[in-house]
């Protein structure tokens, strides 16, 4: 079980360097494509709990990381995590945003299964070849 967790957060790390392309627009694109899969299996009131506690234990690592719920409509659900990315470094940003999808994941990983979760990263992340050989992985555990 350890093993697929590990996997995951490897995934994470892959499709964050994929999509930030050193600025905040990727990741943000990162967490409406999220959105967009989880609110369709939770609904919006579901998202908006887990993404708050998502944020919640996320700020003990990053202070800085205060943002309020999110918004329903799509494109501006992450007006104000967008902001926060955008004063702080790219460094610090990219750090924040793989902690955030970790947790993120960890706790919907701990709703409704490691295999699922990964399988709506994919989904949401669309195909890429990381996500090809990351499926061929999966399928060898």
């Amino acid at each position: 079980m350890e093993s697929s967790k590990l996997f995951r957060y490897e995934l994470i790390k892959n499709y964050v360097a994929l999509y930030a392309k050193k600025d905040v627009d990727g990741l943000i694109v990162l967490w409406e494509m999220m959105a967009v899969e989880i609110v369709a299996l939770v609904g919006e009131g579901g998202f908006k709990l887990l993404y708050e506690r998502c944020i919640s234990l996320t700020q003990v690592t990053f202070p800085w990381l205060v943002v309020g719920p999110p918004l329903p409509q799509n494109g501006r659900r992450f007006v104000e995590l967008r902001l926060r990315f955008e004063e702080q470094s790219i460094a610090q940003t990219n750090a924040a945003n793989n902690q955030l999808l970790i947790t993120f994941t960890d706790l919907l990983a701990s709703l409704i299964g490691e295999q699922i979760t990964v399988v709506i990263l994919h989904t949401a992340m669309g195909n890429s070849k990381t996500e090809n050989n990351s499926t061929k992985e999966l399928e060898n555990e």
